[in-house]
């Protein structure tokens, strides 16, 4: 990925993500998926993000380096989400990885062991932040991984052209607190994936602006 995509801010870039290529390291092989639904959570303003109204606590410091760097959080005690760090040095953009799609059957043999459960439909392999944290045995311990570093042990790489594929979005999931920003269609996927967390109904056409 050129080192400028990572100055987008998170609403730019959430829909950029979309196409692109997440590569974990790992002592058994590189895992290599295709990232298919992103969340933003973009900047100060945004009563879904944890840096709104710029907290910045132990947790969300990573928030505030600049673009390129894994911000990994653990939710409900048992889940952990991964998200991109998007903008400049302090300013808190992130976007939200919420599904990723094998790209080989090698890699979808790995991810399934990791997964450790019986695998009934592509969704429940990686459809879903903690799923495909769990599938690439991403932790804490890859917090502030630089992303824009090939050869580490998780980071980004180009692959479709998202200009070519066919991305719809909605509101993101699970924020009622965020209020009016609850509604915000910031949500972007690839129509129709099958590895998706949750399909809306509602979803709208995005279009490039």
């Amino acid at each position: 990925m050129p080192q400028s995509f990572y100055n987008y801010t998170a609403l730019e870039a959430a829909p950029r993500l979309l196409g692109q290529h997440l590569i974990r390291r790992t002592e058994e092989g590189d895992i290599v998926c295709r990232i298919v639904e992103t969340e933003s959570y973009g900047g100060i303003e945004d009563k879904g993000s944890h840096a709104y109204g710029g907290r910045r606590t132990t947790r969300t410091e990573i928030m505030f380096n600049a673009g390129g760097a894994a911000y990994i959080y653990l939710i409900y005690g048992i889940h952990y989400c991964l998200n991109v760090v998007t903008a400049e040095q302090d300013n808190p953009h992130a976007v939200l990885i919420r599904a990723v799609q094998p790209l080989s059957p090698a890699d979808a043999e790995y991810m399934a062991v990791n997964r450790n459960i019986k695998i009934k439909r592509a969704s429940d392999l990686s459809g879903g932040p903690g799923k495909l944290c769990r599938a690439l045995r991403i932790d804490k311990s890859l917090n502030g991984t630089r992303l824009d570093a090939p050869g580490g042990s998780l980071w980004l790489e180009q692959g479709d052209d998202p200009a070519t594929l066919d991305i719809v979005q909605a509101p993101r999931i699970n924020i009622p607190y965020a209020e009016e920003y609850a509604i915000q269609p910031w949500r972007f996927y690839i129509k129709d994936n099958p590895y998706l967390s949750v399909k809306e109904k509602n979803e709208q056409v995005f279009t490039w602006t």
